[in-house]
Formats: C-alpha cells, structure tokens, sequence
C-alpha cells in the first residue's frame, strides 16, 4: 500500500511522452477526457511518482512532469532478457502463432504464482527469447495533460478496485469491453489492471 493520501478517485486525461538524451520527446500513448485514465489513490494502482504529482491537485488542473527511470520503471537490465525452451509456448507440439510472435507481450507466470509480462524478442527452432523488462524501462518519462476529475473516492468504487488488484472483479480498467485488455498497462505499478494506461 502506498503511503500517499488514499480513496480518492482520480481521471486525468494526458499524453505520455518519452524523452531521449538530447531532449526529444516520442508520443507513448493518449488518455483522452472521453477515456480518461481512473485510479483509486493509495492502492498502489500506478507509480507513486506519478500518483505524488496528481493527488495534491484539483480538477480542471494541468500538469506537466517527469519522471525518471529511477521514478518508473528502473534501468534497463541485459540479465532480464532470457531464453526458455521453445516447448514452453508451444501446445501439440506448435506455437500459436496468433499470440506468440516476435513482439509480442505476453502474460506469464513464475513458480511463486507472480504473474508478470514478457516481450517476445526472438523465436528460434529450440528456444526463445524473452525480454521481462519493462517497455518503458530506462525512460525518461514526460507526462502532459489535466486532471478530468478529482475527490473522495466512494465505497464501491474503492471495493471494486481491491477486487480488481486481487484479480476477482476483472479488469476494472473503465473499458466497455476488455477485449485485449492485457496490453494496456505500461504504467500501472503493479500491472493489476491491464488496461492500456501507463503510470
């Protein structure tokens, strides 16, 4: 749990940017007004950093940060990329190639239940590659926007998030239809909801 103030119900409509050495910023992705990106405050839904320079501001605000990698989602580490026998992906002896091909994220699972997402660099004839570490890993991260909605979060509003984060209510991300909705959640801190917005 987060030690920021907690139960507020927060939407913010931004732009998340990533910005290089020389100050160059790349469009990451778009929460709109119409799709905001929702968040119950202090259950460790989104970056702390992120979640700090949203909650101390009031509706209608605007904002314009950064984040360093240190802030998200740490540097990018060589001994997160791995090789795993190409059995692992395989059923009847064939990959499906529908959801496993190079560049592709996919859920995956360790031996202690943790379920976490990995990309799939490399497909080779006995093993494949697959990079754990974050999309966003070693980014400066640049977020610009305003925030849609701001205050107490309700009851239900707070119960249907910590059934979301444990995994029984779904996704809870506020899409209509969660079709995909595993490729959505860049920045969530935990990468409870899936839902395609990144903090």
């Amino acid at each position: 749990m987060s030690d920021l103030k907690p139960n507020l119900y927060v939407a913010v409509a931004y732009r998340l940017y990533t910005k290089d050495k020389e100050g160059k910023r790349e469009l990451v992705e778009e929460a709109t007004k119409e799709q905001p990106f929702q968040f119950v405050s202090g259950l460790g839904m989104t970056l702390d950093d992120f979640e700090a320079q949203i909650v101390g501001l009031e509706k209608d605000a605007e904002f314009d940060f950064e984040l360093t990698p240190e802030q998200a989602y740490g540097q990018y580490e060589q001994e997160r990329v791995i090789k795993v026998p190409r059995s692992t992906f395989e059923i009847d002896g064939r990959l499906d190639k529908q959801y496993i091909y190079e560049g592709a994220v996919v859920p995956l699972q360790n031996a202690d239940g943790q379920r976490f997402n990995g990309l799939i660099a490399k497909i080779e004839d006995a093993e494949v590659t697959v990079d754990l570490n974050h999309p966003l890993a070693g980014k400066v991260l640049v977020f610009v926007g305003e925030v849609a909605d701001i205050r107490e979060a309700t009851n239900e509003e707070i119960t249907a998030t910590l059934k979301m984060i444990t995994g029984e209510g779904g996704c809870g991300c506020g899409c209509e239809d969660c079709e995909g909705c595993g490729d959505h959640d860049h920045h969530h801190h935990g990468d409870h909801c899936g839902c395609g917005h990144c903090h």
